[in-house]
């Protein structure tokens, strides 16, 4: 009897499914998604950095295209979301912090550590900081893991490995398929909890899935956050970091301690944090902004079940103008990352308003600041138009395009919801099918817009263009890590878009079956 439900569940879904469109209208949405993304990514975007100028122009755009499309503004009469966020440049007075233990040693700026703060202050100053080793950091009693069992780590310096046990010993949390308390930002929320001075997560290139030139590069400058008026950002670590293993490497030795031993043991059930009963002088120079940033929003409203809401949502910004390629080019268009995605969110407005109404509102998000850190999304879910526990899904468009068309959809974080039945059936409604991927040792599923909301009970999914090629015959051009971050991510006429088109109306077909289904999705 479950298995005929289940199946008439697929079929009356798949009515709804917009994947086998006829090849004129396929063509014509391929048409608009190739407009939107050309103009979107153009230089006259100057990359789309949020709190820059082009801020202004990009914002302006999508606004005028929700205006045009016939959504109504989000905010109430406005179409923005305005929000402060901080920008921090920080030095290590004389490059470097001074240690004592049984040694003396110093952690150098760039070459051993990265480190910086959200506070808005011009100094940081904090002498004879203990420090603790406290392994991944984490503690997890849904996985009977607590790091920090026997230990105060208040007013301390801490340093947490990245990454999570799972990752070294299939037997232990997910495995290979990393929770969140592997990334290194659930390290510094727990610290902060903790009442801890600063974090240090102890970076591997393995296990954090890039090299240490990621971390330098990304926090030279301008290091983001969210901005409180009120407090100025006091109750924020004082200290936020990363720790090359040389770097803490000298820690251990001016300890007295087995660097290796620990590493080890940090691995394994039953560890204990300890002190490695050293003395570091924090001193650091600090340089801050506080600039606006904007959400943009647009809602078509429900009927019977209005104040219930889908967001679809896709990131407007990306990085600006930086540092020049080989050929000179210094503007980091975002054509697939996320002028792509932009596009997809606006087509999808489109196709919206030629249905009848749906039961649940529809929300369509573009949101700033997730290249900084989920930031925009961050405050929305704090601050939504609609109330967290009355959005039942979101929907979000990351890196849609170009895509080649291809017979499977990945899915991450498959096995949580009944989101997975919407993505099966929407896939076999196109002639597809669904691969749920496990493995998420990078933290992937972590690393968008739509995981701000999974934290707040919000039902999600990670979709991702398959590998079973329709047409092996014709491979992508640009694959996306080979652009990914890079001037070189730009519109190209000869770009692939039938996999963007069926992967698009897929997840757009999804956020529809869930906005007129009769019961909010249920979490496994």
């Amino acid at each position: 009897m479950r298995k005929l439900f289940v199946l008439v569940f697929f079929i009356s879904m798949s009515s709804l499914c917009f994947g086998q469109r006829d090849h004129t209208t396929l063509q014509q949405e391929e048409a608009l998604l190739r407009d939107w993304i050309r103009t979107i990514s153009s230089d006259e975007f100057g990359g789309r950095k949020p709190m820059t100028p082009y801020e202004e122009k990009t914002i302006n755009y999508m606004a005028d295209q929700f205006r045009a499309l016939g959504l109504k503004p989000l905010f109430g009469d406005s179409y923005f979301q305005p929000f402060k966020m901080i920008a921090t440049t920080c030095r290590p007075v004389g490059g470097k912090f001074r240690v004592k233990g049984k040694k003396k040693t110093e952690l150098l700026y760039e070459k051993d550590m990265m480190v910086w703060t959200a506070r808005a202050t011009d100094k940081v100053k904090i002498p004879a900081a203990e420090i603790v080793f406290c392994g991944f950091g984490i503690d997890a009693p849904e996985y009977n893991w607590n790091d920090f069992d026997g230990i105060d780590v208040k007013g301390k310096i801490i340093i947490a490995m990245v990454n999570e046990p799972g990752y070294y010993n299939s037997s232990l949390f997910r495995g290979r398929n990393m929770t969140y308390y592997g990334r290194w930002l659930y390290k510094f929320e727990q610290a902060k909890r903790l009442g801890a001075a600063g974090c240090l997560v102890l970076h591997h290139s393995e296990a954090a899935g890039y090299g240490w030139h990621v971390c330098v590069n990304g926090h030279l400058v301008d290091n983001i956050a969210i901005y409180n008026e009120q407090t100025g950002n006091a109750d924020a670590l004082a200290i936020k970091g990363w720790i090359k293993e040389e770097g803490c490497r000298k820690l251990f030795a001016a300890a007295g301690v087995d660097f290796d031993a620990a590493f080890e043991a940090a691995k394994k059930p039953g560890f204990k944090a300890f002190s490695l009963n050293l003395k570091c002088d924090v001193d650091m120079d600090v340089a801050y902004n506080v600039k606006q940033t904007n959400n943009v929003g647009g809602i078509l409203e429900g009927t019977d079940l209005k104040d219930e809401c889908v967001v679809f949502n896709a990131h407007w910004d990306h990085l600006g103008i930086g540092t020049p390629d080989a050929r000179g080019d210094s503007i980091y268009n975002g054509a697939s990352d996320n002028a792509s995605a932009m596009a997809a969110l606006l087509l999808s407005v489109k196709k919206a308003r030629e249905l009848p109404a749906t039961r649940r509102s529809l929300v369509f998000l573009s949101v700033s600041s997730e290249e900084s850190g989920l930031f925009g999304s961050q405050y929305y879910c704090e601050h939504p138009a609609i109330a967290m526990d009355k959005t039942v899904a979101c929907i979000n468009y990351e890196s849609v395009g170009p895509a080649e068309l291809t017979h499977d959809v990945n899915v991450m974080g498959g096995g949580a919801c009944e989101l997975d039945n919407y993505v099966t059936a929407a896939a076999l409604a196109q002639g597809r099918y669904v691969f749920f991927d496990d493995d998420n040792s990078d933290g992937w599923f972590f690393r968008s817009d739509h995981y701000n909301f999974v934290k707040k009970g919000v039902p999600a999914l990670v979709i991702e263009n398959g590998r079973d090629l329709v047409h092996p015959d014709r491979p992508n051009k640009y694959p996306y890590l080979s652009i990914y971050h890079k001037p070189i991510d730009e519109y190209h006429e000869d770009w692939d878009l039938e996999g963007t088109i069926a992967n698009v109306n897929l997840m757009f077909s999804m956020g529809i079956a869930v906005a007129n289904a009769p019961a909010p999705l249920r979490w496994y």
